[in-house]
Parts: structure tokens; sequence; C-alpha cells
């Protein structure tokens, strides 16, 4: 059951990223990429709406889910395709202007929904619930702002520096030349065709890890992991993609937009659901996990400096993605 469930997943996840691709081409960038961070992680926080409202109460589900894509994206994922692009580009170079917006909003968005509420959890009532609509306010102002902000404003931030368009321009070409490019709605609609059975399977594969789990004794909360990375696919397949061939700028539009879209969709939605059916939530990470969010959004600022990455950037974030793993383990 598991091998059939992830030859599948792996099947629509490949769809995902060729129309996702040709939709790039059609669009330009940062639209194609933003059209396939929010297909996913849209479908995610459907995933998890639906969970909270049938599923058997579990007030920390929301918050390690978006822990763990988090994690998985800005650690991860990013330090594959940092190692990656450095072993064959030696360094890279992107728009730090595009790079320095995205982490403006991370970093406030994550520690106002991941880490106060830790810290405010035993305030009256009425107080709290005051708190949860003004965080699903902010949240969304903010969210509606950033991309008004990248797709109309200053579009220019987000594709490649003047100084890698012309060879990430030539190495797209070349990686796109096998691509039949049709009409826009085609593509939506596949894309979307092809996303359906990520999530959906996804879930059937929870099933699947869990029954393993309880067999092998590992932790419950790898099983999630698991589900967690093939939810994020098509995601982390493009990224790595775009980065060995020396596009960047397209790397960092669709993970740090992933881990920013997660966190500005999945906060207002799981509120949302708790202020009007009562289920509870708990949002605020554990002082351990804190710290490794803390640590991982510094290290972030840290990489973003400059505007070029090598391998180093990739293993540091790799590193902090095996302290997260071990932390589910030694937890």
């Amino acid at each position: 059951m598991f091998v059939w469930l992830f030859a599948a997943i792996l099947t629509s996840v490949f769809g995902v990223v060729r129309h996702a691709e040709c939709l790039a081409i059609k669009l330009g960038e940062p639209f194609g990429t933003l059209i396939l961070t929010l297909s996913v992680i849209g479908m995610e926080v459907l995933l998890v709406s639906a969970v909270m409202l049938s599923g058997t109460p579990d007030p920390a589900m929301a918050r390690d889910t978006m822990f763990a894509v988090v994690m998985i994206v800005l650690n991860g994922l990013l330090g594959v395709a940092l190692l990656a692009g450095g072993l064959r580009h030696r360094e890279q170079q992107y728009n730090l202007q595009g790079a320095v917006s995205f982490l403006a909003m991370i970093v406030p968005l994550a520690i106002s929904g991941m880490v106060l509420p830790y810290h405010t959890k035993g305030a009256p009532a009425s107080l709290l619930t005051v708190r949860a609509a003004a965080l699903i306010v902010i949240t969304l102002g903010l969210y509606a702002a950033f991309l008004a902000i990248q797709t109309r404003r200053h579009p220019d931030h987000f594709v490649e520096p003047e100084d890698a368009r012309l060879s990430a321009e030539a190495a797209e070409a070349k990686e796109h030349s096998h691509f039949v490019v049709r009409s826009l709605p085609y593509h939506v609609s596949f894309l979307i065709v092809n996303l359906l059975p990520v999530v959906l399977l996804s879930k059937k594969m929870a099933v699947v890890l869990e029954f393993g789990a309880n067999r092998l004794g590992a932790p419950q909360a790898l099983s999630g992991l698991i589900v967690a990375i093939l939810i994020l696919c098509p995601e982390g397949v493009s990224g790595i993609r775009a980065a060995l061939g020396n596009r960047l700028q397209r790397a960092v539009n669709l993970l740090f937009g992933a881990a920013l879209s997660t966190i500005a969709l999945t906060v207002p939605a799981v509120v949302g659901i708790s202020l009007g059916t009562g289920r509870p939530i708990e949002l605020g990470l554990t002082p351990v996990n804190q710290i490794l969010l803390s640590v991982t959004l510094v290290v972030c600022i840290l990489t973003c400096a400059t505007g070029r990455t090598n391998v180093l950037n990739g293993l540091v974030h790799l590193v902090l993605f095996l302290a997260y793993v071990i932390l589910i383990f030694g937890g």
C-alpha cells in the first residue's frame, strides 16, 4: 500500500511541476511561482481545516503541521536547493529586495502566530477572543498587502537581478525547450487536477504511516513529517530544479513564499474555526521548538544578508533540519 500510494503521489507531483513551469513561462515571475505556492498551501490549509472539523479534537494538530511545514521549507528544502545550486554553480545570486520582503513578513507573523500564544495562554477568555480576532485581521491584512506589493506595486523585486538575468533566461530556455505550452485555463485546470491526488492521497498515506509507526515504535510526529514532505513535493522539486538551473530567485520565491503562505493562511483558518465551533486550539510552540524556530529565522536573515549564496548556506540549513528531525525522536 505504501509503495502504491508513494508512486501515485510522485506521479502527480511531477505533473504539478510540469504545469507550474508552463504557467511560469506564460505569466513570468512572480506570478508563475505565486500560483503554484497558493495552490499547494491552499490545499494544505483545506486539509487541516477538514481534519479539525471532522476528526477527533486535537488542539495541537494545526500548530504541529504548520511548524513542520516551516521547518521543512526553510531548512530542509531551502538547504537542499542552496547546496545543489552551490555545488553546480559555486555561487548564486538573487534579488535581495525580494528576499528581504519575504523575511520582513515571515518573522513577525511566525512570532505572533507560533511564539506569543504560548506566553499569553493564561489570559481571560474574553481577552483571548479579542486577541484571536485581531490576529486574524492583522495576518490576512498584512498578507493581502504583501500580495499587492509582489504582483502590482513592486514585482521587479521578485525577478532575477540584472547581473544574473541573462544566464538564468538561457538556462530556463534550455530546460523548457521540450515543454508544450498551451492556454492559461488548460494549465491551471490540470495543475489543480494533479494537486488533488497529492493532498487526498497524503491523507491516506498518513494512515499507513501511523500504522507502521505503531508497529515499529517510531514517534507519531514522524508520520506527520513525511506527509508534510509529500504535500510540499511540488514546490520542493520545482525549487531544487530552479536552483540547479541557476534560477535561484525562482527557488526563493517558491520556498519563502510557501513558508509565508502557510503561516498567513493557516493561522486565520484554524483560529476562525476555533472561534466559530468552540473547538480548542493550541498555537504556541514548546520552548524547545521556539528556540529552533528563532534560530531558523536568524539563519535565514543571515543567509539573505548579501544576496549571494554558496554551499555553506545550504549546509547550515540542513543541519538545522537534522536538529528538528532529531528532536522529533528525542522529544
